[in-house]
């Protein structure tokens, strides 16, 4: 059987720290304007509490989203050991294309992926390079393309990225602006034969008849602000609420398709958006199966990174591949879950064996 195995992973974590302590004199609004009666520093303590959310990254001010995403391509390249010429698609999730610093307008022409395939000085013209447009799943949703493509014969080595500087389209008005970060993740897909390691199933999903603007494009709280100049907003309540009821279902869907017992699964690697909410999901996956939640099962970066959206699990997955989060490892042979949820909104889990 023709399968696909992840053979090369890296990432680019970006230099420039930014502390819950340095949005003390922020001026937060509520979305009507008006001032918090609570003071920044409760605002603040109930943030961390919540998200789990210490510190999180942001690109220099010269950097963009595809060069955050050649960084971290470089690596996955290196790491595989393979000439990037020998690439088949290079596949690149995002959610705002390249935004520069102070900028107000996302830039995607030419797309992301192609600018990567040029930084990479690829002139193989058979390497497909396209942009994925999947919210916060992006990067799990590109992996599950480059498993098509490998399984119909059309690839053997596909490029699969996610990256994204959010710090450039947050309100600063907004205490939402807290979650976000930047960062890129990518990873090497390739074919391999039988079902010892790899890819073994997966499940995507999309809710849209009401859920479809839980995320959305809207204008700053402060009332003087440009009404023209959007930034990234949600309804943190509702997404709470599907996350938590949809994608543990999503989870076991992907699980029950590839015939492994929730007993064999050592690891799950979940988007990094919200500690509790996370820890809710994975409760409620294992109460699926009358099953307590096993001790250091999910490995988390959000505390020191931030929610960097389609960066979040290709970044927390080779981190520990590289043993760089303490007591947490994967071996050859272990089973685990990537999973994500995000703006859509879409549901995607992944089962894979290493």
């Amino acid at each position: 059987m023709i399968s696909s195995k992840i053979i090369g992973t890296g990432t680019f974590i970006p230099s420039l720290r930014k502390e819950n302590s340095d949005f003390l004199e922020t001026d937060f609004l509520n979305n009507d304007g008006s001032e918090f009666d609570a003071p920044n520093a409760v605002i603040i303590d109930k943030f961390k509490d919540i998200t789990g959310i210490e510190e999180r990254r942001y690109a220099k001010d010269d950097y963009t989203t595809s060069d955050l995403a050649f960084f971290a391509a470089e690596k996955a390249i290196d790491d595989a050991s393979i000439d990037p010429e020998e690439l088949d698609y290079i596949i690149f999730a995002h959610n705002f294309g390249d935004v520069k610093q102070g900028a107000i307008q996302g830039d995607t022409l030419p797309s992301l992926a192609t600018r990567v395939k040029a930084k990479l000085g690829i002139a193989n013209p058979n390497c497909v390079a396209y942009d994925l447009l999947f919210g916060c799943p992006g990067w799990v949703e590109g992996v599950i393309h480059a498993q098509a493509f490998i399984k119909s014969g059309i690839a053997k080595k596909c490029l699969v990225i996610g990256a994204e500087t959010l710090s450039r389209v947050v309100d600063k008005h907004d205490r939402d602006a807290m979650i976000y970060s930047d960062g890129a993740g990518a990873c090497i897909v390739a074919e391999t034969q039988g079902q010892e390691a790899g890819i073994l199933s997966h499940a995507s999903q999309t809710f849209a008849k009401d859920e479809g603007n839980y995320l959305y494009f809207g204008s700053s709280y402060h009332q003087e602000a440009d009404k023209n100049v959007r930034y990234i907003k949600m309804f943190g309540r509702k997404i709470y609420e599907f996350a938590i009821t949809h994608v543990p279902t999503a989870m076991k869907t992907a699980l029950d398709k590839s015939g492994v017992s929730i007993d064999e699964v050592q690891k799950i690697f979940i988007h990094q958006a919200n500690e509790k909410m996370d820890e809710a999901i994975v409760k409620r996956f294992y109460r699926l199966f009358k099953k307590p939640v096993p001790a250091g099962i999910m490995p988390m970066s959000i505390h020191k990174l931030g929610n960097s959206s389609v960066a979040t699990v290709p970044t927390l997955l080779d981190l520990v591949l590289k043993g760089q989060i303490e007591n947490q490892e994967v071996k050859k042979g272990d089973v685990v879950l990537l999973a994500s949820v995000g703006a859509g909104m879409n549901i995607n889990a992944i089962v894979y064996r290493f």
